[in-house]
């Protein structure tokens, strides 16, 4: 749980940082918006805004889950091996990986799933495979 103050300080941080892309003028210099790695800069923009809450109750607040999550999504999206099979009635999508990179399949596509489903109006099935997962996806559009 060490890791959890630490991170806080870092990402507390963050907005002090965004003050330093200002000239001695005061003038924007057009400085970068995002805070360099993007799960780095997710987390800085999610406690910026429980920082902005006064009613956060920071004892209930996961950073290390949210953290872990991001490294989940960085896996997903950028090591995954996706194999697409588009079908009359929609497409399916079967995503593997090493075993860490399995691990965040199986971890982010059935949790995903539903809010895929709530948001397109589409059928939306996950199955287990032995080596990853494969995403059915049914409807208008797909």
């Amino acid at each position: 749980m060490r890791l959890i103050p630490l991170l806080l300080a870092i990402v507390m941080a963050a907005p002090v940082a965004a003050q330093h892309t200002h000239s001695a003028t005061g003038h924007d210099m057009g400085g970068p918006q995002e805070t360099g790695q993007s799960a780095f800069a997710a987390l800085a923009e999610i406690v910026a805004i429980l920082q902005a809450d006064p009613q956060t109750d920071w004892e209930r607040v996961d950073i290390d889950g949210l953290r872990r999550h991001l490294v989940d999504m960085d896996l997903l999206t950028q090591e995954a091996v996706l194999t697409r099979t588009l079908r009359p009635e929609g497409a399916r999508f079967e995503l593997r990986g090493t075993p860490r990179v399995l691990e965040a399949i199986r971890a982010m596509v059935p949790a995903h799933a539903p809010f895929l489903a709530a948001e397109t109006g589409w059928d939306v099935v996950t199955e287990d495979l032995e080596d990853g997962v494969a995403l059915s996806v049914d409807g208008d559009a797909v």
